[in-house]
C-alpha cells in the first residue's frame, strides 16, 4: 500500500510542475479532430478537399499536446497554436464535431495560462531553482547600479 502511495506523490509533484490540465486537453482535442479525417481518408487527396487541413491541423494539435508534458517553458506558444489550430480545425474536420475545437481552446487557455509555482525549500534540500534569463538580468544590472 505504501507503494501506491509514494507513487501518489511523484504523480502529484510531476502533475504539478508542468502544464498537465492544458496538455491532457490538448492532446484530447487533437484526437477527437483526427478522427473525422482517419474515417475520410479515401476522398483525403481528391482535388479541392479539405480534409487534408483536418489531418494536418488534428495531428498538429495531437503532437502539441504531446510536448507541451515536457517542455513547459513552451507553454504560451503552445497555448497560442493549439487555440489557433483548434479554431482552424473547423475548416478540415469539422473541429472533430465542435467537441474538438472546444477542448482545443480549452485546452490552448490553460496552456496560457499556467504558471510555475515556486515552493518553499525544506531544510536539509538543495535548492535547484532555476532563473529565468531575464531574471538573471535584472539582478546583475541592479547590482551594477549599486
Amino acid at each position: 500500500m505504501d507503494k501506491f502511495h509514494n507513487f501518489g506523490k511523484k504523480f502529484k509533484s510531476w502533475r504539478m510542475s508542468r502544464p498537465f490540465w492544458g496538455a491532457t486537453f490538448s492532446l484530447l482535442a487533437g484526437l477527437i479532430i483526427l478522427y473525422m479525417p482517419i474515417h475520410l481518408l479515401e476522398v483525403a487527396l481528391r482535388p479541392g478537399n479539405l480534409v487534408v487541413l483536418g489531418l494536418l491541423f488534428g495531428g498538429l494539435i495531437t503532437i502539441i499536446g504531446m510536448l507541451s508534458y515536457f517542455y513547459t517553458r513552451l507553454n504560451i506558444i503552445f497555448g497560442i497554436i493549439t487555440i489557433f489550430l483548434s479554431i482552424a480545425s473547423i475548416l478540415g474536420a469539422l473541429g472533430g464535431l465542435f467537441v474538438g475545437t472546444l477542448l482545443g481552446i480549452i485546452g490552448g487557455s490553460l496552456l496560457l495560462s499556467w504558471r510555475v509555482v515556486d515552493q518553499p525549500v525544506k531544510e536539509g534540500e538543495e535548492d535547484h531553482t532555476s532563473y529565468m534569463l531575464s531574471e538573471v538580468a535584472a539582478s546583475s544590472t541592479e547590482k551594477a547600479a549599486e
